[in-house]
């Protein structure tokens, strides 16, 4: 258990050995994804950090830390990678803080190359309400995928209860713009089996989710949900927008 490190998608590398090509990594995909489909998000979590070693990591959003907390079960000391926007709540950074003081894991923060005041000077202020794309473009989706490149695969929190987009995403699948393996071990859990596994568990739960915040994104992009909405239509509401673009 470690304070988190912080890296810029300029700086951070890792220390990490060879990886396999694409072509080997799209091989592993298919030999293995039909394989997994059924199996316990633990298993998974296992085989993926046998598999790929040390080119091999867990993302979180902090929304919980269900993900984090399995891995830490199974790989203690694994690479758990954090993307600070510059737009977080500031719970949000509260709950990464009390993960990383908690679990046995290795908590990475990774930040855009440009600060929110250097996008501003760049783009104009608040490119968030004029173009949403390019703003999770340039705080979510590029630094992420460099700050990615020195693994071969990472683990996401990605379920298929959660949206309509998600209802066919793989356990094991190829992410090809990312040239990576994706792996999804909660992706046929429900709803109901997160809520259990936090209240068997004791699993850290951003404490937004208690107030109304079921998806929890940049503050600035993420409102309340009403009783009985869509627990997604509070992020980028009134903008037809549905996705970061990182999935």
């Amino acid at each position: 258990m470690t304070a988190p490190a912080t890296a810029s998608a300029r700086s951070f590398r890792g220390t990490h050995t060879d990886g396999r090509s694409p072509e080997e990594l799209r091989e592993i995909v298919s030999h293995w994804g039909a394989e997994l489909e059924l199996a316990p998000a633990e298993v998974i979590i296992e085989w993926a950090a046998a598999t790929f070693g040390d080119r091999f990591c867990v993302t979180s959003s902090m929304g919980d830390a269900v993900l984090a907390h399995l891995a830490a079960k199974v790989v203690p000391g694994i690479d758990v990678v954090f993307l600070d926007t510059g737009y977080h709540f500031v719970e949000t950074i509260g709950t990464r803080d009390a993960v990383a003081a908690t679990l046995d894991v290795n908590l990475i923060t990774i930040t855009p190359i440009q600060s929110v005041a250097e996008q501003d000077a760049e783009h104009g202020k608040d490119l968030y309400k004029r173009d949403p794309d390019l703003c999770c473009a340039l705080r979510k989706v590029k630094p992420l995928a460099e700050s990615l490149s020195g693994y071969d695969a990472w683990a996401t929190g990605l379920r298929r209860a959660e949206t309509h987009n998600r209802v066919i995403a793989p356990v094991i699948g190829w992410d090809a713009k990312k040239q990576k393996v994706k792996v999804s071990p909660m992706a046929r859990w429900s709803d109901e089996q997160v809520d259990r596994y936090i209240a068997e568990n004791g699993v850290l739960v951003n404490p937004l989710v208690y107030d109304g915040y079921p998806s929890i994104g940049c503050a600035p992009c993420t409102r309340r949900v009403a009783p009985g909405e869509d627990p997604r239509s509070g992020r980028w509401a009134g903008t037809g927008k549905t996705e970061c673009g990182i999935h």
